[in-house]
């Protein structure tokens, strides 16, 4: 027999399951229809499971001092879909905070505080949708393709039309489909994948992807595949300079092109939530720095925003990448040849000198160092500052939990209080890095801090929102910090 605390925790979680399904055909409809994504407190719920739309909310508890329950966020959902929208992210789990909890309802029904809150989006116009072609298949060009085919549909601005790749053997296109359909790391696909023989396909959940085989740029027209002034997404890693990547503008059908790794020469390489402005209608080519450059920039601004930095150095403990050895080998660099999942290799890193293109204030200001490890992904950059102004550790993680969820900073940087997260716990973080609130260490002018990272998930979502930038497409952030 049950106690009777036992069987209202039972209730209670049924009821949490009830809403959270009522939920998902909703949000999935408010994306499809308007292009409209739905958050709680930086939490994404399109696609997501009901489980995790109950963690999402309770996610909201660690950062307030009254929860949040899915019965009173349900209305403001519900609300939603009566209502005429455009493409924006919206965090319903804000609105309902603030008008429940934080006296903003001033006598106003949930309908008409939403309409006050979004009247911004009326001022706004739907945007053309973009062609996307990924040039290379590798690790972050697989990633981008799940983001990219995940927000599938009549309202998706960035259509992915094409990967390209170096010709293959004989079942080429159905291996190429098994490594998007399974990862190792970040797990299965979420949905159907299937290949189309005939016509050199991979169909995934709506997306229609042709898969073309070349050698060089240079090879490929493509609108004989009905793609125009596509954005080209070079994940191949072999130009960082102009003269490289403008090789793809000299293919017909090309508008611009996107390098995920940092630029040479006087690419512009960009941090979204940083530098993103400096991206104009006329740049051709931009890159999308590094995973370590994104990661540290948006905390780095945050700090020197707040208190100032003297100076500092920044150590990467990276995950092995695919351009070291599984066992000993020959390596053209240093120690890099020595066998990856055996050994700590000390490398370097232009992440700290790069933190200038995008934050120029710190320019001379940071050096930095890096230390591969035997781990597969999800990365930590430790952030060893002198700081203008003194402060506390209170002082300063209060201040950075402030940036992660009120700042327009807040789609870049997480920020955890947990005292057992270790690096697995991060993979597949949408954020460019994730302040380890119970690893900082402050002593005045002085400050430590820990930002993990997952280097191929979270870099790949400061990817997707450059895309959209340079193709356009700007969402609002709703409610404004």
């Amino acid at each position: 027999m049950t106690s009777q605390h036992e069987e209202m925790y039972q209730k209670s979680w049924q009821e949490r399951q009830d809403f959270a399904e009522r939920m998902q055909p909703i949000i999935g409809q408010l994306y499809r229809n308007f292009g409209v994504e739905v958050s709680v407190y930086g939490r994404p719920l399109v696609n997501a499971s009901a489980i995790d739309i109950i963690k999402a909310h309770k996610y909201v508890g660690t950062h307030e001092e009254t929860k949040l329950r899915l019965r009173e966020s349900f209305p403001f959902v519900e609300a939603l879909s009566n209502m005429d929208l455009r493409p924006a992210s919206i965090d319903v789990g804000k609105l309902a905070y603030r008008y429940l909890f934080l006296g903003e309802a001033n006598d106003l029904t949930i309908e008409q505080y939403l309409e006050k809150e979004l009247s911004p989006l009326k001022e706004q116009d739907a945007p053309e949708p973009k062609d996307v072609v990924l040039y290379g298949f590798g690790r972050i060009g697989r990633i981008l393709a799940r983001l990219l085919i995940e927000r599938t549909g009549p309202m998706a601005n960035l259509r992915l039309r094409a990967i390209v790749i170096r010709p293959g053997k004989d079942g080429d296109l159905e291996k190429r489909a098994s490594l998007l359909r399974r990862d190792s790391i970040h797990g299965a696909f979420n949905g159907s994948i299937s290949v189309d023989e005939d016509q050199g396909a991979i169909r995934a959940n709506g997306a229609y992807i042709k898969v073309i085989y070349a050698k060089s740029p240079s090879e490929i027209d493509y609108t004989q595949y009905g793609i125009n002034d596509a954005l080209v997404v070079d994940n191949t890693g072999i130009w960082s300079d102009e003269d490289g990547l403008g090789q793809h503008l000299q293919s017909t059908g090309v508008g611009k092109v996107l390098l995920t790794a940092p630029g040479k020469g006087d690419i512009k390489n960009i941090v979204y939530g940083v530098n993103q402005d400096m991206i104009l209608d006329d740049d051709k080519i931009v890159s999308a720095a590094s995973c370590t450059t994104n990661a540290i920039t948006p905390v780095l601004k945050a700090l020197n925003d707040k208190f100032g930095i003297k100076n500092g150095h920044v150590e990467t403990v990276h995950s092995y990448t695919n351009d070291q050895n599984l066992i000993d080998n020959y390596h053209k660099s240093e120690r890099r040849g020595r066998s990856a999942p055996l050994n700590m290799v000390i490398t370097s890193t232009g992440a700290a000198k790069a933190v200038a293109k995008a934050l120029p204030e710190l320019k001379g200001l940071l050096t930095g160092n890096a230390i591969r490890v035997p781990t597969p992904n999800v990365s930590m950059a430790i952030m060893n500052l002198n700081l203008k102004t003194g402060t506390s550790r209170d002082e300063l993680n209060d201040y950075l939990r402030g940036v992660s969820l009120e700042s327009p900073l807040r789609e870049q940087v997480d920020y955890t209080a947990s005292t057992e997260i270790v690096s697995t716990d991060l993979v597949g973080s949408r954020f460019a890095g994730v302040v380890d609130s119970q690893a900082t260490i402050v002593e005045d002018d002085r400050a430590v801090l820990y930002v993990w990272y997952d280097n191929e998930f979270g870099y790949s979502c400061q990817v997707v929102k450059v895309m959209h930038k340079m193709a356009g497409v700007t969402f609002q952030n709703l409610p404004k910090a």
